[in-house]
């Protein structure tokens, strides 16, 4: 057994001691199924040598290998990237209308409003103000916008990958949007076409777009595009709006420090607008300026000096009393011209700088005067003689209430609503001479006392109206009939509903400023009624006349005789009556108002070439401290119309009477006061010679009125009503009982009758 376990043949193993049988076989390690645990020590010692020998060279090899499999990879996702992106663009650029059938959408119409000398009084519509050429804005605004909006606007097709992918780093290394990689001209896209929101549908057409505007577009064109239509804030759309909004002034005016105000708004233009955060603003525009600098728009010391400015804070809302104007024109125009399709040009009646002196002159009168006689409110408005208004301020301070007071608060007149009654008065036979008696008297259940309680005894008609007499207005309004006073007020100018009782003598009824100052029109310009207008013409932008006011003919309302009267007696009251404050170098003519408690104080007058009408008050209709037409109203009456006369050739006010008052005074005979029957003309007796009546030549300087007797100067605005309870009533709108002012007795009553109440 030995021999023949010696004579056996083993396999040897590579590297073994015994490599080869003489029969030539050997196997390896690898050849094993199961390979043997056993390593020989040479072995382990060759694996060592090895491996410290090739250890850089495997590790480099794998290095590389990864950076290879990695630039695989990617290359692979970049192709499906790719493609994914190609299909998410070709489906939703599908979903948009033909490429042949885009075009800019039209801007939103302006319209410039401009005083009679050519200025600029506002703009209105969607965008606020005109369309301004890339030459004539500011240089500083598109460099501005450039430098911090989009650097390389000049260079990019479009779109900037350059500054998309360092969006998107930052994006990502922040963890929330931060920064955004649109171009201008995407902004652009965006504000022309689509809806501002964060999806990818959007994005994907903006893209498009912009492509499309960069294809059919010059840069330059593009970025005026975009300067005249994006969102500054503040409810201005477009440079050329923002200019004026936040400083008053045109975009071509614009400094570097306003430029660069206004490039910062982009970002936010709510949040950063002046008129909200003045302080953010500047921090914004400091950034700008730095921007520009780094871009070399500007040298260090434009910067230095611009960063000095000081912060600009704009007011909430557009200011300027003109606005008021403005508003009443925009409600006008669509009955003139219809839908605005495109820029219009209005040509209105305002005159900038009468304008700008009646807002200063309210305005300056109020800060003086206001918390000491309680008076928050004013309103101016001045007509001259063909209807044009030339100036009208709505309130005191428009950026704080648009609510326009001139032409739709509706307020008591008080004693300015007088020449109605006496007008009626007149055409019905009385004279500037007839005399009534100035005494407490009582109607039904009411008393209308004077103010103060002052009364003069027997007095001319002239100074009735002069001393503003409630007493004598009452018994006039008793003599014609409530209904001709109403119809007297109305044929002059007055359109809102009037209450025909007595106390319509008194100003009861309410009016508003603009219609009560129309209405003392025909007094200035001899009898007649003009169309009272705001515009003279309406054009596009490029000169095609859509409107045009023509001046037409105004209907007679007064007789030239009745307008003498009424001129000589309205005279008295700024030479001798309440209105004494009023009264300058001109010829002038005109009546105070007070309503009750001091609510309304107003005063209304004229020369030959200007009407103007003067309220003071408050919104609230709480009352002021003891504030007459003669005080507040008529300083800001004398203020304006001196300024608005300056220069000007003095012009002696239409028609002409000269009062001839009798040795002795005799009260006309009162006839019916039944409103469809006339009172009959008074004998030659009462106050004046038969040929007094027929008006003197126009060429005769205007007489001036003499009072009947020495009188003290008292304001009888005021008016108390009695309550049912017997008590003195202060009510808002006072209105005497039901016995007043309806249909009465036909019979002839006589002044004791009246006095005492019968």
């Amino acid at each position: 057994m030995a021999n023949r376990r010696d004579s056996r043949i083993e396999p040897s193993f590579e590297g073994a001691p015994q490599a080869r049988s003489s029969a030539g076989l050997s196997v390896s390690e690898e050849d094993r199924v199961v390979p043997s645990n056993r390593k020989t020590s040479a072995k382990r010692k060759s694996s060592k040598a090895k491996s410290s020998r090739g250890g850089r060279s495997r590790s480099r090899r794998g290095l590389f290998g990864v950076l290879g499999r990695l630039f695989y990879w990617c290359f692979v996702l970049a192709i499906w990237g790719g493609i994914a992106v190609a299909g998410t663009v070709v489906y939703y650029g599908a979903k948009m209308p033909a490429a042949t059938t885009w075009s800019i959408p039209d801007r939103a119409p302006n319209i410039k409003i401009v005083s009679v000398d050519g200025q600029l009084l506002a703009n209105r519509g969607m965008s606020g103000g005109e369309a301004v050429g890339l030459h004539e804005m500011s240089p500083y605004i598109p460099e501005a916008v450039i430098a911090i909006e989009d650097r390389r606007f000049y260079s990019h097709f479009g779109i900037d990958p350059i500054g998309l992918s360092r969006a998107m780093v930052t994006n990502v290394i922040g963890g929330h949007f931060s920064q955004g990689g649109s171009t201008l001209t995407q902004q652009l896209a965006k504000n022309l076409f689509l809806t501002p929101d964060r999806t990818l549908e959007r994005k994907v057409q903006e893209v498009l777009l912009a492509l499309w505007l960069e294809h059919k577009h010059t840069k330059d064109q593009i970025l005026e595009m975009y300067l005249n239509r994006v969102y500054f804030g503040s409810g201005a759309y477009g440079v050329e709006a923002a200019s004026r909004r936040y400083f008053g002034k045109s975009a071509r005016d614009v400094t570097l420090s306003e430029a660069a105000l206004l490039a910062g708004l982009l970002k936010a233009p709510s949040r950063l607008s002046p008129a909200r955060d003045p302080k953010a603003a500047e921090e914004r525009s400091q950034l700008v300026l730095a921007a520009m600098r780094d871009e070399g728009k500007i040298s260090e010391k434009e910067q230095r000096t611009a960063m000095s400015a000081p912060a600009t804070r704009a007011p909430s809302y557009w200011t300027g009393s003109e606005n008021y104007v403005a508003d009443t024109i925009m409600e006008e125009l669509p009955d003139l011209i219809g839908d605005v399709r495109g820029d219009i040009v209005i040509d209105s009646t305002v005159d900038l700088t009468l304008q700008k002196l009646a807002e200063q002159s309210i305005r300056r009168l109020i800060d003086e005067s206001g918390k000491k006689l309680n008076v928050t409110q004013g309103t101016l408005v001045s007509i001259d003689d063909s209807g044009a208004v030339r100036a009208m301020v709505g309130g005191y301070d428009y950026s704080t209430s648009q609510f326009d007071r001139a032409s739709e608060a509706r307020r008591q007149p008080g004693s300015a609503f007088k020449p109605f009654v006496y007008m009626a008065a007149l055409e019905a036979g009385r004279t500037p001479d007839s005399v009534r008696n100035d005494a407490p008297i009582k109607i039904g259940n009411w008393t209308p006392d004077n103010y103060g309680g002052k009364y003069f005894g027997k007095v001319t008609l002239a100074t009735a109206l002069a001393k503003s007499l409630n007493s004598v207005a009452a018994q006039l309004t008793m003599e014609v009939g409530p209904g001709a006073v109403v119809e007297a007020a109305h044929r002059m100018g007055i359109q809102s509903d009037l209450q025909s009782n007595t106390s319509i003598a008194l100003g009861t009824s309410e009016v508003t400023p603009l219609e009560l100052t129309s209405a003392y029109v025909p007094f200035a310009n001899g009898g007649y009624k003009p169309e009272i207008h705001f515009i003279r013409r309406v054009a596009t932008a490029e000169g095609k006349v859509l409107y045009d006011s023509g001046g037409g003919s105004a209907p007679r309302v007064v007789k030239p005789e009745i307008v003498g009267m009424m001129n000589s007696m309205m005279t008295g009251t700024v030479e001798i009556g309440t209105a004494k404050k009023a009264a300058f170098a001109w010829p002038s003519a005109g009546k105070t108002g007070t309503s009750q408690n001091s609510r309304d104080a107003w005063f209304v007058g004229y020369t030959a070439n200007l009407t103007t009408g003067v309220w003071f008050g408050n919104d609230n209709g709480t009352p002021m401290k003891k504030v007459t037409g003669g005080a507040l109203p008529a300083q800001a009456w004398h203020e304006f119309m001196v300024a608005a006369h300056e220069g000007v050739p003095v012009r002696p006010l239409p028609g002409t009477w000269k009062s001839t008052p009798a040795d002795t005074i005799v009260p006309d005979e009162i006839p019916s006061a039944d409103n469809n029957q006339p009172a009959p003309v008074p004998s030659a007796s009462v106050g004046q010679a038969p040929s007094a009546q027929v008006a003197a030549p126009a060429t005769r300087p205007p007489a001036p009125v003499r009072a009947a007797r020495p009188a003290q100067t008292v304001d009888a605005d005021e008016l108390d009503m009695p309550a049912d309870d017997g008590t003195t009533a202060s009510v808002r709108h006072p209105v005497p009982p039901g016995s007043v002012g309806g249909p009465l007795k036909k019979r002839q009553t006589s002044i004791l009758d009246i006095i005492g109440g019968g």
